[in-house]
């Protein structure tokens, strides 16, 4: 009885699919589940941004300009519970230091709730709302990871602006995913001078330096746009230089593939050249192309971050996870407010995430390994 359950067993996993196989590996690859709640948890995040964040991008207090993470209280001074509230405050300047000292007045107090109402948004970009996950109502604030240097609570900065810096980098990579798949496969199915005018294409665009090319097509992007369009265009201009790698790839295994027999067979049954290299080609290492599009996906994170730093990319009322770093250019202001850093953590976290599910994939490509 025993042998003939492991029998099954193994006939069950010879006899899997591709896809299958794959799903059992990348199970058992501990790192890339927790990669995968982790970024579920950052896209969801991302989704409901609007309704998470307390406050909106237009929302300002200028009494409140660089204040540091609210301390959230339970218990009042004299020890009676209130559950979870926060003080409110007033400023000073050390005469000592002459830096901005936060003394909470522990005669007002504000209590955190959950489902207030505040500034008003679309839910889901379709449903007016202008009901938020939590707040303090009327009169107080609660900053969670503290303010910029125009009284903006950087939190609901930080969760609205992952909608653009999680996003771009999705779409564009999306794009030059398929832009790689289509010009590689047909240079290297077709050869000849489709081949090599490809080729030259693609090594005009890989000699050029990342940063002065994206300085060079920004440029070319007018300064009053709507955000939706210049959205658009930075997810164009990063498509546009990151598809060549794979190119050149998928060339070289469309060259190796399309003389083996099934190829042969499938013209010589009349088959289309665009079935067989949808079909045939392209599903013999799909395995890979998948993993290069998960791998992909944190270079163009870090080129969103790194053009929205450089004023290249989002610019205010818009904002990104790059566009909140670029209060964080001056080590003075680092050193007086370390919270503006905190964008970066978020960054981090993101491209490793991306990096661990990367690994586990590539792992579990090669199911009988």
């Amino acid at each position: 009885m025993l042998f003939r359950k492991k029998t099954v067993t193994e006939e069950d996993y010879y006899l899997a699919s591709q896809w299958k196989l794959m799903r059992r590996k990348l199970g058992r690859h501990k790192l890339a589940r927790v990669s995968m709640i982790v970024l579920g948890i950052l896209y969801l995040g991302a989704l409901f941004a609007n309704f998470i964040a307390p406050q909106g991008l237009t929302a300002y207090d200028s009494s409140s300009k660089n204040i540091g993470p609210s301390r959230i209280h339970m218990w009042d001074a004299e020890g009676n519970f209130h559950g979870p509230f926060v003080y409110g405050f007033t400023t000073k300047r050390n005469m000592e230091t002459f830096e901005k000292e936060v003394v909470e007045d522990t005669a007002r107090v504000y209590r955190i709730k959950l489902f207030v109402k505040g500034d008003s948004y679309r839910f889901l970009g379709i449903i007016p709302s202008s009901l938020h996950l939590f707040g303090t109502g009327e009169g107080g604030h609660v900053f969670l990871l503290g303010t910029d240097s125009m009284g903006r609570d950087l939190f609901s900065r930080l969760i609205i602006g992952s909608q653009v810096s999680l996003t771009v980098p999705l779409v564009g990579a999306g794009i030059s995913f398929i832009l790689g798949i289509l010009l590689g496969g047909l240079s290297g199915y077709f050869g000849g001078w489709t081949d090599i005018c490809i080729q030259r294409i693609i090594e005009v665009i890989t000699s050029f330096p990342s940063i002065p090319l994206w300085m060079a097509l920004s440029a070319a992007i007018p300064p009053n746009i709507p955000i939706v369009r210049m959205y658009l265009y930075i997810t164009i201009i990063m498509s546009f230089i990151s598809w060549t790698a794979l190119a050149r790839i998928v060339r070289g295994k469309f060259i190796s593939l399309r003389k083996e027999d099934f190829v042969m067979a499938a013209r010589l049954a009349g088959v289309s050249d665009f079935k067989i290299i949808i079909k045939h080609l392209v599903p013999g290492f799909m395995g890979y192309l998948i993993v290069n599009l998960t791998l992909a996906i944190p270079d163009m994170i870090i080129g969103e971050t790194s053009m929205s730093f450089l004023g290249l990319g989002m610019r205010s009322p818009a904002t990104s996870w790059g566009v909140l770093l670029q209060e964080a250019q001056d080590i003075s202001n680092i050193a007086l407010y370390p919270w503006k850093l905190i964008p970066l953590l978020f960054v981090i976290i993101t491209v490793l995430a991306f990096n661990f599910l990367g690994d586990g994939l590539r792992d579990a490509a090669d199911p009988y390994k």
